[in-house]
């Protein structure tokens, strides 16, 4: 998923990963395949056996900056996360990334806020590449 990130040229400003070892681990291998380095990876205990609002908690106080984030956590959090944010996403299959943007600077507005753009994608996705 990390090489269809790069491909969308997606540019997170920080990636907040859970402190388990796989979603670490995926952290990791997403930085490397945008050509980030470890230092743009932020763990986070929050993002671990949580629930979605919490992960809301989270982004809210993300304040203005930065710009765009990528959270690497588990399900069932992340995909009842993603539902809080938008309806359109019942389910995140495994290894899948969602994307949303919000037409706010500030993420205390994220999940007050109806998003602008919902994209789903995930490694069994037919038409694979980018959506």
């Amino acid at each position: 998923m990390g090489k269809r990130l790069a491909q969308r040229d997606v540019k997170p400003d920080l990636i907040l990963s859970s402190p388990a070892t796989r979603a670490l681990a995926t952290a990791e291998a997403i930085a490397k395949a945008l050509d980030y380095g470890r230092k743009y990876i932020v763990v986070d205990d929050r993002l671990y056996a949580c629930q979605a609002d919490d992960l809301l908690e989270v982004v809210q106080a993300l304040g203005d900056q930065p710009k765009s984030v990528l959270l690497v956590g588990h399900n069932p959090e992340l995909s009842e996360f993603a539902h809080l944010l938008s309806s359109e996403i019942t389910h995140l299959p495994t290894c899948a990334v969602a994307e949303f943007r919000f037409a706010t600077k500030s993420w205390a507005e994220v999940g007050k806020i109806p998003p602008e753009r919902v994209v789903l994608d995930y490694p069994k996705k037919k038409g694979r590449g980018a959506p």
